[in-house]
């Protein structure tokens, strides 16, 4: 029962953080973007935000099998905290490059809590679900999902505060909530939650099995085939097709909370086998195949009719996408965990989810288009990136 309890509470403390990390993306781009900020500032707005993840996946799966996943989960959202009142001490009257500069690293800040939250909570799951027999998938898969669902309300949340509250007010009010989470996960999770024998060296830290090492391959291009668009990229080609804020945030939410449902059902969409492999890695490479083939139908498709209300034919695209990358994904995250070793279950998690960075980071700086060109990808010189730089 312990398992399921301490399952329950990682999955619910995790939402709680998600759903400040949501509302905190829609906050500042909208913030900033009402206050006169380019395309291109608000693009750097999130560099740090995704560099941070490298170096928090990677230190926080070490510090987790060091010191327990607890307590790093407890860090994650204590320093989520942090950056939360950080930008809430931005001043108006500071000049535009002080300004941009503190964003980013209060920015910075929030990148590293997300990152050390995921790892200790993810890598909390193989631990938990090693109490019920043939959990994992399903656990996983759960968690997951309603995380993600998590983030569109998340979205929701963003958009409703800055309009009722207002910046700095709706910055206090996610902090103040973050931290009865935070002490929620003190007071009834155990302290040496996944403590152990931590690697001694790089060489013994970066020594992933095979299976391992794939998947975290796998990652960079998977989701880098997601957040060349999402985070930046959509909402202002969206807006700047006529979308008004409100419907652009609506489709956001919706989108992000159907990709959540669908990761959450795709235990029930995919055939298991006796070993927890065989059929589950023939279906992450089955499922693969068909997500390349959606944005490659949707390129078609603005190519050969680019007049022909380009905003509809690619949210009706993306939603196909999410449907294919959300089932990619959950058995991604099902699968990591199945190949990471109990004892050290942090430390590849870590290793897989510091391969997610490296696409965000590098698809947030690219000034090729500007706003207007991101109206019309057929006329673009460079669509490939200008969909995540004109954020």
């Amino acid at each position: 029962m312990s398992g399921a309890w301490d399952y329950a509470v990682v999955t619910a403390a995790y939402w709680g953080f998600t759903l400040t990390d949501g509302a905190l993306r829609t906050l500042v781009l909208l913030h900033f973007y009402q206050l006169g900020y380019s395309s291109f500032t608000l693009a750097l707005l999130f560099l740090l935000y995704e560099f941070a993840g490298i170096v928090a996946n990677l230190g926080g799966g070490w510090l987790a099998a060091q010191f327990g996943i607890t307590r790093m989960l407890a860090i994650g959202m204590a320093v989520q905290i942090a950056g939360l009142l950080m930008l809430s001490a931005l001043d108006p009257s500071w000049s535009a490059g002080l300004s941009v500069a503190w964003v980013v690293l209060a920015q910075g800040v929030s990148g590293v809590a997300k990152d050390l939250t995921k790892t200790a909570s993810k890598s909390a799951i193989k631990l938990t679900a090693a109490a019920g027999s043939g959990t994992l998938f399903s656990w996983v898969a759960w968690f997951t999902g309603s995380k993600n669902a998590m983030k569109g309300f998340g979205f929701f949340l963003g958009g409703a505060l800055l309009g009722s509250a207002g910046f700095r007010p709706a910055l206090w009010l996610m902090a103040g909530g973050l931290a009865v989470v935070l002490a929620c996960v003190l007071l009834t999770l155990p302290p040496l939650l996944g403590k152990a024998k931590a690697s001694r060296s790089a060489r013994e830290f970066l020594a992933k099995s095979r299976g391992v090492n794939l998947l975290a391959a796998a990652r960079i291009t998977l989701f880098g085939a997601r957040d060349i668009w999402f985070v930046v990229g959509l909402p202002v080609f969206l807006y700047a097709s006529g979308w008004t804020f409100a419907e652009v945030g609506a489709f956001l939410a919706v989108w992000t909370i159907g990709y959540g449902l669908v990761q959450a059902a795709a235990p029930t969409l995919v055939r298991r086998s006796v070993d927890g492999l065989s059929r589950e890695v023939a279906a992450a490479q089955a499922w693969a195949l068909g997500l390349a083939a959606v944005p490659a139908l949707l390129g078609l498709l603005l190519l050969l009719a680019p007049s022909a209300h380009p905003d509809w034919i690619v949210t009706v695209g993306l939603g196909l996408f999410g449907v294919a990358f959300a089932i990619n994904s959950s058995l991604h995250s099902y699968l990591i965990l199945a190949y990471a070793g109990s004892e050290k279950a942090a430390e590849d998690v870590g290793f897989y989810y510091a391969a997610n960075e490296p696409d965000g980071c590098l698809a947030s700086c690219c000034p090729d288009c500007s706003v207007r060109q991101a109206a019309s990808l057929h006329a673009c010189s460079a669509p490939q990136r200008c969909l995540r730089s004109v954020g």
